[in-house]
């Protein structure tokens, strides 16, 4: 049988060492058999601009993002390891009830591809550097996908995603934020996690 292989692991290559202690341990394969459990707290999630809130409203629906503006939100993560792709599976407890997003990534040269939604709604390249034991991601390439139909979108109007995840006492915190240009920030997330430990999958 195939050993599965982190993307992450695989893309970072020797530059894994350099992540802190529990970033590695994040960021690693998960065995067969197993998965990465955790909990933690979002300080802040979505966005206050309220006109934004009808244009999320589809990847809502498509379980990208949940549109809205949220404080001290209670989250879980459930990470698998399937051949040569992360599945990671985030839950936002909101207020309004629990909002679910899927993140299947797959090694893209020395950084990865991942797609968002269950369907697909969004499919992104990012580029991956470690500094200081912290990990950022930040995007390459960001682009919807409507059936069959692949969106991109121009230089002028490329939406620059930036997700950072660093160190936190035993634990890690993380920050993802959304930007366009003339517009500034759209969306964000950043909290800190409780804990996350490697288990068997019952």
């Amino acid at each position: 049988m195939t050993q599965p292989t982190s993307p992450y692991a695989a893309a970072l290559g020797a530059r894994r060492t350099q992540l802190a202690p529990a970033l590695q341990r994040y960021f690693d394969t998960v065995p067969a058999g197993h998965v990465g459990r955790g909990e933690g707290v979002f300080h802040v999630v979505g966005t206050p601009r309220r006109w934004l809130w009808p244009l999320l409203r589809p990847l809502e629906r498509s379980g990208v993002v949940p549109a809205g503006w949220w404080r001290d939100v209670p989250f879980t993560v459930v990470n698998r390891t399937i051949g040569d792709r992360g599945i990671g599976v985030r839950t936002f407890h909101l207020p309004t009830g629990d909002f679910t997003t899927t993140d299947i990534v797959a090694r893209s040269g020395s950084g990865t591809a991942d797609a968002i939604g269950l369907p697909t709604r969004v499919a992104a390249r990012f580029d991956l550097d470690v500094v200081d034991g912290m990990l950022t991601i930040t995007s390459r390439r960001i682009g919807l996908r409507i059936g069959r139909l692949r969106l991109g979108t121009p230089p002028w109007l490329r939406a620059r995603i930036c997700i950072v995840e660093y160190p936190e006492g035993d634990t890690q915190g993380m920050s993802f934020t959304l930007d366009l240009p003339l517009v500034g920030r759209v969306y964000e997330y950043r909290g800190s996690f409780h804990w996350y430990r490697i288990e068997e999958e019952a």
